[in-house]
């Protein structure tokens, strides 16, 4: 499993595909999990951790890996459900999120699957702890579970909203509120569309937003088949990569493709490696693309595309 992550050139030949490859997972039931493996550095055995005083209780602690102190999240108690025990047959997952790197302590690693993103559904609502679920879909026949690990960070490590005083243009910020510009955001993560609300909040700007590609791609289609203009309804589209139904490179790839929307401003928007989507939003025409989750850079590049847009 050290050997997990394939060349970005391998990785990059999904793109406009509409699919994705996952990691799956046990906590020490039969339950199956599961993770983008996109997201991934490595899944190695779980090495002698060091405890750190006042840390939060759902890290068991600290463990040194490549030169890097990673702290190691216990997955099975951070979804509502009792600690991992049994430590002796466990696994840690290395993965980068919003620009960090953390170790998430699991149980046995079942295998990569690849997917169509048309077989990824929404979780079912208000059942267990469907609220740490972004995503579920079937393989032979069993349930798979797909983590919002958005959700499992921002319950353990509090995220900011504010934008620095820096950053913010408040001349700016009033005209924006004045004219009542939108962003339409394409996010199927509820911490996430929170998180970019607020954050957009402090500069004018309201967010409608909708759970996944799919769904942004109809709305832009029926805004246009009405003969409305797209770029009088919203000053751009922030997608996120990872969505049920359609990703965010398929959704940009399809917006480059309609006439109509072609001039629309995409910002890819996730919490996957930089590298990576770095080669990704070159493949499919972004504009620009931003790490999960920086308030002052996502204020930024919103209030640059601002600037442009109260030039025309």
């Amino acid at each position: 499993m050290s050997k997990l992550l394939d060349s970005i050139d391998q990785r990059t030949r999904l793109v406009g595909e509409n699919r994705l490859e996952l990691l799956m997972f046990r906590l020490g039931g039969r339950q199956l999990f599961a993770i983008n493996v996109f997201k991934v550095q490595e899944v190695v055995k779980v090495p002698t951790l060091r405890h750190v005083p006042h840390s939060h209780p759902h890290i068991r602690g600290v463990a040194h890996l490549r030169g890097q102190t990673v702290p190691v999240i216990d997955l099975r108690a951070a979804i509502g459900m009792s600690e991992l025990k049994e430590l002796e047959n466990a696994n840690l997952i290395v993965a980068e999120y919003n620009r960090s790197v953390q170790a998430f302590l699991i149980g046995a690693v079942d295998r990569i699957v690849n997917l169509n993103w048309e077989l990824i559904l929404p979780p079912p609502k208000g059942t267990g702890r469907s609220h740490f679920l972004t995503a579920i879909t079937k393989i032979d026949e069993q349930l798979v579970e797909i983590l919002d690990v958005e959700r499992v960070l921002a319950d353990i490590i509090p995220y900011n909203t504010t934008v620095s005083d820096e950053v913010l243009d408040s001349d700016l910020a009033a005209e924006a509120k004045k004219r009542k510009l939108k962003v339409l955001l394409a996010e199927d993560s509820p911490t996430a569309v929170k998180q970019v609300k607020e954050t957009l909040s402090n500069i004018g700007i309201e967010v409608l937003s909708v759970q996944d590609g799919l769904q942004a791609l109809k709305m832009l289609q029926q805004w246009t088949a009405s003969g409305r203009k797209v770029t009088d309804e919203i000053l751009m589209l922030i997608t996120d990569a990872e969505m049920p139904e359609m990703d965010g490179y398929r959704l940009t790839a399809e917006v480059r493709k309609d006439p109509a929307l072609a001039n629309l401003h995409v910002v890819l928007h996730t919490s996957l490696s930089g590298s990576f989507n770095k080669a990704m939003v070159e493949k499919v025409g972004c504009n620009d693309f931003l790490s999960k989750f920086q308030p002052d850079d996502l204020a930024a590049v919103v209030q640059k595309r601002l600037r442009e847009y109260l030039k025309k």
